[in-house]
């Protein structure tokens, strides 16, 4: 009897030992995370530090930290950029189709569209900065890194002709990884064209403003991007045709200090200036002003 209730009060001991280790073996419950909305905090790439969106948006999307230049979405651009309520989109209506029948490119191009709320990585239109008339064309680098396909050279074309019918000068924001590899040679083809349209341009007399910004590389810089009668960069701009990585593995050479950036390019003389974004409006109001009319 006594060895029956001495047995029943171990195994009582053990299932209770048991189920104490069975709860510590438990992954620990984390504090309930407060609810953060979306989009109340941006956070620099290059430092790491984090800031309330809405004074990045006051900061033009600069660290405030670092100074490091964020990359735009086009409508930013265009808030800083030209006179409120004066842009008046050209160009709508383009469709980009998948010439040479690419897995998902459709479906990319589509999800890409539901993301940045663009048609393409390229707008164009008419406005006015410090109520002086110009066309502004912007890259938005959110729309497949900027990359040019028939849609976007097709556009930049058309940005261009129109600048030409209006009589205006022309400022464009470059920002690309360069040719859309999924349309081939159909992407390479808008280096041509883009380029073909600028000698129109030129010949007219009328001004065309090239504003690189990071990062710009591939077709794009070696087309369009390069053209321009006078050639802005943002501050420490990715600016080149091959990455670095490529160029190094290629020479077999140790490449120098900023290689590729807008500060080095201005030193070799293909940047005319590297403007802060802060002053970014202002310079681009002085070269409009200075060659108001188009031909001076």
């Amino acid at each position: 009897m006594k060895r029956d209730v001495l047995k029943n009060a171990f195994d009582k001991q053990r299932q209770f030992k048991s189920k104490t280790v069975s709860y510590r073996k438990k992954p620990l419950q984390s504090a309930k995370q407060p609810d953060v909305p979306k989009g109340l905090y941006e956070k620099c790439q290059s430092c790491g530090k984090t800031f309330i969106a809405k004074d990045m948006i006051k900061n033009m999307f600069v660290c405030p930290s670092c100074d490091n230049h964020f990359r735009l979405r086009a409508i930013d651009r265009l808030n800083i950029t030209v006179d409120p309520h004066s842009f008046l989109e050209k160009g709508l209506g383009y469709i980009t189709l998948d010439p040479l029948f690419i897995d998902g490119y459709e479906q990319k191009v589509a999800d890409y569209k539901k993301q940045t709320n663009l048609d393409e990585a390229y707008i164009y239109g008419y406005a006015q900065i410090e109520s002086i008339p110009c066309v502004i064309g912007i890259m938005d680098s959110h729309f497949m890194m900027g990359s040019m396909g028939s849609v976007v050279g097709e556009k930049v074309t058309k940005s261009i002709e129109y600048a030409m019918v209006k009589r205006l000068p022309l400022i464009m924001f470059v920002a690309s990884g360069g040719a859309r590899m999924q349309e081939g040679i159909f992407s390479l083809m808008q280096m041509a064209k883009t380029s073909g349209a600028l000698k129109k341009l030129d010949e007219q007399g009328l001004l065309f403003v090239s504003v690189l910004t990071h990062p710009t590389t591939g077709g794009v810089t070696a087309s369009f991007a390069s053209l321009g009668d006078i050639i802005l960069a943002e501050p420490n701009a990715l600016i080149g045709f091959a990455g670095p990585r490529v160029i190094k593995q290629t020479i077999k050479q140790d490449l120098p200090e900023g290689f590729q950036r807008a500060e080095f390019l201005k030193d070799k003389g293909m940047v005319d200036k590297v403007v802060h974004r802060h002053a970014l409006k202002d310079t681009l109001h002085t070269i409009l002003k200075m060659h108001q009319g188009g031909s001076e």
